[in-house]
């Protein structure tokens, strides 16, 4: 076993600052499990690290290795580790929890207030090995692409949000095409939703949409959702809204055009102060629902299920590029050229 591993570090505390370094292999403990990293999908949340923003800056000390999406095989198991097997294909959650608090002891780790998020508040996995708690570990199926099988983390998210309420029959609303909402696009389909609509500001990603099973997509440049409504034959309103953008005018667009008794589920982060017209979520009855990360581990369960019933050929066609782990500021500067839906590093 190698004594040292390249690893992509966030050194310093600007614009970029990443640097490729020889750092030694993690020591895992008794309950974890050593992964060797295959592959990386790049995040959100790592752009914000990278573009060292007003959160990155309160949030990230530095130097850290980055990094929270992997798929890899168990090169390392610790002593008291059971029902693992070295060579494995794994993934794996990634939100570490306390284990003792009561949302932990009664099933519902992501409610868990001492939550680290790996990557963010401990060294992360865009590394050659990774050092995960067992607990943390999910087992893949082979049979699904690698690509796909490294960016579950934000798919686990889209699998939460949207069944975060019943959609079978219902009209929905997503508001924001990045690479989450467009996840929650075949989901929905795939859990029985009657109209989907998607709404963003670029036709390209709308385009894309439409290809994942979108019933209607409106650029909000030059178009009403209202309009689509009518076009639809809708009548009442959206009966689930899924808020993905982080757009404070998207979410008031939103309320808007929900119907009564109409349900939000809000995975979007807003960067502004968010005014909301508390009239119309009172007297419409409108229910707001806030979302993190994935539900341990029901979203897991749910996920791969998913992908293995016909959802994995619509993730895959998400990934567009895929960089070597060398190319990491390449890689970060053509997710901010717009061009990317979703990005990943390889490790061969």
């Amino acid at each position: 076993m190698q004594k040292t591993m390249k690893a992509i570090i966030k050194a310093r505390g600007e614009h970029g600052g990443l640097e490729i370094k020889d750092i030694p292999v993690p020591q895992i403990g008794p309950n974890d499990v050593l992964v060797k990293i295959r592959k990386n999908g790049i995040c959100g949340t790592d752009v914000h690290i990278y573009k060292w923003d007003a959160w990155a800056m309160r949030t990230i000390q530095t130097p850290m290795t980055l990094g929270h999406e992997f798929v890899g095989t168990i090169e390392e198991i610790g002593a008291n580790v059971t029902g693992f097997e070295i060579g494995q294909l794994v993934s794996g959650e990634g939100h570490v929890v306390c284990g003792k608090c009561r949302w932990c002891i009664t099933g519902a780790q992501h409610l868990c207030r001492a939550t680290k998020g790996i990557g963010v508040n401990r060294d992360g996995v865009f590394a050659e090995y990774a050092s995960i708690p067992a607990t943390n570990i999910w087992i893949c199926d082979p049979k699904i692409p690698e690509n796909v099988l490294a960016v579950q983390d934000p798919l686990g998210n889209a699998v939460h949000t949207a069944f975060s309420f019943p959609l079978i029959g219902e009209d929905v609303l997503i508001t924001g095409a990045g690479p989450i909402g467009l996840m929650a696009v075949p989901i929905a389909k795939m859990a029985g939703a009657r109209n989907i609509v998607v709404t963003a500001r670029r036709d390209a990603p709308l385009k894309m949409a439409m290809e994942l099973g979108a019933t209607r997509t409106v650029n909000i440049r030059n178009e009403k959702i209202s309009d689509v409504m009518a076009e639809l034959g809708m009548t009442e309103g959206f009966d689930v809204g899924m808020e993905m953008s982080g757009s404070p005018e998207a979410f008031a667009e939103m309320v808007d055009n929900m119907a009564n008794g109409g349900k939000i589920a809000i995975l979007g982060i807003f960067a502004d102060d968010v005014k909301i017209d508390w009239d119309k979520i009172i007297f419409r009855m409108i229910t707001l629902k806030g979302i993190y990360g994935r539900e341990m581990y029901d979203t897991w369960y749910k996920m791969t299920a998913l992908l293995q019933s016909g959802l994995t050929p619509h993730i895959e066609k998400l990934v567009t590029h895929e960089f070597h782990y060398s190319q990491v500021d390449e890689a970060f500067a053509a997710i901010a050229s717009g061009d990317v839906i979703k990005a990943v590093l390889t490790w061969d």
